[in-house]
């Protein structure tokens, strides 16, 4: 079957849309007719140079809609189920094994390459195969060829087009909170960046029913937006104030719990000086290849902090991908504020928005 994929091809920056054509479907393997695609940085990362990986290549990895048919290997997902397409682990390695799919032996491999873990891919471009697996889906497309690893079902009554997301940028931001951090009802929070991921953490914050939850976003309407979702403080990082030591007079004595989203080591470390004793910072951004950080190591030991790295929201998908679900359908995530929608055919200026932050959270749309 052939079907339209936004390519990107070498020596252009820009994606194409062309028809590709599907070789084989494996046993472990599900086609899905997308109806959506969420457009995450990760995607503009790849574009932008940071991970080079073989070209031509089909991106996208935030994909929902609908099972179109299954390999001759999965029993538990059908023609015509809900789905949310999400990153790709291997199933065998030891922290799979025990329940830790992020981390994945084999993760990169698997999930930025855009082929299988063979080397394979099941899309072909005029005769000329094309990385149809990026992060096990290739989601910029009509249809994807994704593994039944990562294949979560969900709920019919779920709006499809709005739950790409919740695969890997709002999964990544509020399993920060709820799977990593986990606050203590009553505690309070910092977020340092409103983007998709931040605005998800600090959702996650106002389920946990943390008290004070403060974002640090130097864009006055996206602070309009985390105000409108329900923090209790907004700072502008570009006020010309100390942003640690208002967070500390904020919260009386300095923050319990900070996510940083930045992918700024001088964000990150301002998120430290910000802890209370014992507060814990996670760390959840791209920071680059090679990037370090600093932290006071008295202050470190003497407070007892805890600084820790978080991919993917330390989620297990089948079980969080659909509490999300429950949670924005019963209006307590109100994911709806953070996007806007493009057809297909705009998929490139849905990218440039996102490189951009002139939209917190794109998401295209397939047509019917």
């Amino acid at each position: 079957m052939k079907f339209k994929a936004a390519v990107f091809r070498d020596g252009e920056k820009d994606f194409a849309m062309q028809d590709v054509t599907l070789k084989d479907l494996r046993a472990d393997e599900v086609l899905v007719k997308l109806v959506a695609t969420g457009v995450c940085h990760s995607d503009v990362a790849v574009q932008e140079g940071a991970f080079p990986i073989p070209r031509p290549v089909i991106l996208g990895h935030e994909g929902s809609g609908r099972v179109e048919r299954v390999g001759s290997g999965v029993k538990h997902l059908a023609a015509g189920d809900h789905v949310v397409l999400t990153y790709l682990a291997c199933g065998v390695c030891p922290t799979c094994r025990h329940a830790e799919p992020a981390y994945c032996r084999d993760f990169g491999m698997i999930n930025i390459s855009g082929l299988r873990s063979d080397g394979s891919t099941a899309l072909e471009l005029n005769g000329t195969p094309v990385g149809g697996h990026f992060f096990g889906q290739s989601s910029f497309a009509e249809y994807s060829v994704a593994n039944v690893r990562n294949v979560v079902k969900v709920r019919r009554d779920a709006p499809l087009e709005l739950l790409g997301p919740l695969g890997c940028g709002v999964q990544t931001g509020a399993g920060s909170v709820m799977n990593a951090l986990r606050p203590r009802p009553g505690s309070s929070l910092v977020v340092f960046g409103a983007g998709g991921v931040g605005l998800s953490a600090a959702m996650a914050a106002i389920v946990e029913e943390c008290k004070q939850v403060i974002v640090v976003e130097p864009n006055a309407g996206r602070r309009e937006i985390a105000k409108s979702i329900g923090v209790t403080h907004v700072i502008d990082p570009m006020a010309g104030k100390d942003v640690a030591a208002e967070i500390i007079e904020i919260t009386s004595g300095g923050v319990n719990y900070a996510v940083d989203t930045s992918g700024k080591p001088a964000v990150a470390q301002q998120a430290y000086a910000a802890l209370a004793v014992r507060g814990e910072l996670a760390l959840i951004a791209f920071y680059g290849l090679t990037t370090s950080a600093s932290f006071g190591l008295l202050d470190f030991t003497g407070k007892g902090l805890k600084v820790r790295g978080v991919t993917e929201g330390d989620a297990i998908p089948e079980d969080f991908i659909p509490r999300l679900v429950d949670l924005q359908m019963s209006g307590r995530f109100p994911l709806e504020k953070l996007v806007k929608y493009y057809p297909f055919a705009a998929i490139n200026q849905a990218m440039t928005d996102q490189a951009s932050g002139a939209t917190i959270k794109p998401i295209v749309r397939f047509a019917a």
